[in-house]
């Protein structure tokens, strides 16, 4: 069975190489509003879902963001809204402004905002990636929203997808404006941090924090920042194959080819690791009171993390674990079978808990 099931990613892996799974263009990023997603809006038509390039500040660090606005949207109304995190090393133009335009589509008004330090936002040292820093993206962007024109304050949903999954758990603990809370493909960054993917770096856990500490020295000495991962993405055939586990075999494929986005990094701030290696997104999951969503592929290997926090979630007021048959963790990110099964579900649990008269 494991050497079909190799045989049948090798041949995946080829497909995906000479296809671009969706085309080559999705490459271009000269497109209006560097959107990089499938079916991504290219202008503005009065009458169809709208985008609006907004910058807030939050901590006095300048956050930028995308708003979707619906077709039927009134600067004058009460429109529900969702709040849209991204995964680690994404930035708003790739699946999280995919599935907020979708919402928009749905009719809410959206807001996907790249993290501090990350992407479009600013802050130094660049692509710090701080658990504490990424909740509070997720409350900034609750902030932003609720004040938006148009916007009821009352209808606030979160959608969480990959990294932005699990900080947005923790969002949802102590933040009642979110009134339904969602994610997709959940992951734990702090518990993959720490133990490595699957439990792979249990043994190394001591070595990698004196490495962690080291770099913070350096830091405040004023040296030379150091990164826990560079920009190397790779991109041939056989070292791709090589690559034991699909969330990064196909998350290589995504991010540094058909997805590809010049904001768009692994890199992360070794000194991070000091933050992200004493982080659980699992833990005190019984402070979330609202109703919960949690989606995830069948055959995602990252689903164990999803099912952990699933379980621990004793308190929401009603929850789902919905699997979608047949995907892996990253083709929930774009293939259109997976996308609209997930939409189907964010649709009716989004409607049903902060959009019921729609």
């Amino acid at each position: 069975m494991k050497k079909n099931r190799k045989i049948r990613n090798n041949i995946l892996l080829v497909m995906l190489m000479a296809t671009g799974i969706i085309g080559s263009a999705q490459n271009e990023i000269d497109k209006p509003f560097g959107l990089v997603y499938r079916d991504a809006i290219s202008e503005n038509i009065p009458g169809k879902v709208n985008i609006h390039p907004v910058t807030y500040k939050l901590n006095d660090i300048e956050i930028a963001a995308n708003i979707y606005t619906p077709a039927n949207y009134d600067p004058a109304g009460k429109i529900p809204a969702v709040v849209v995190a991204h995964p680690n090393g994404g930035v708003k133009e790739q699946v999280a402004g995919l599935y907020a335009q979708l919402l928009a589509e749905q009719g809410y008004i959206s807001i996907v905002a790249d993290a501090a330090y990350q992407g479009a936002s600013g802050g130094t040292p660049r692509n710090v990636d701080i658990p504490q820093n990424r909740i509070e993206d997720i409350h900034g962007m609750a902030d932003f929203i609720t004040q938006y024109e148009g916007v009821n304050a009352d209808k606030i949903g979160l959608l969480g997808i990959c990294g932005g999954g699990g900080y947005s758990l923790k969002a949802a603990q102590s933040d009642k404006r979110f009134k339904a809370i969602a994610t997709l493909s959940m992951f734990n960054s702090g518990l993959v941090r720490r133990n490595g993917f699957m439990n792979s770096q249990v043994n190394t856990i001591q070595e990698r924090l004196k490495k962690a500490s080291e770099a913070r020295a350096q830091e405040a000495a004023g040296g030379e920042v150091i990164y826990a991962a560079d920009n190397a993405i790779p991109t041939e055939e056989a070292e791709l194959a090589n690559i034991p586990y699909d969330l990064y075999r196909e998350g290589y494929i995504y991010y540094g080819n058909t997805h590809k986005h010049p904001n768009s990094t692994f890199r992360y701030t070794m000194s991070s690791l000091l933050y992200l290696m004493t982080f659980d997104a699992s833990t005190n999951m019984n402070l979330i009171d609202q109703p919960l969503l949690m989606i995830a592929g069948n055959k995602a290997d990252t689903y164990y993390m999803t099912d952990e926090a699933y379980k621990k979630a004793t308190n929401a007021k009603e929850k789902e674990l919905f699997l979608i048959d047949g995907a892996t963790h990253i083709q929930t990110y774009y293939v259109p079978e997976y996308v609209s099964q997930a939409m189907e579900k964010f649709s009716g649990f989004f409607g049903k808990h902060i959009n019921p008269d729609a």
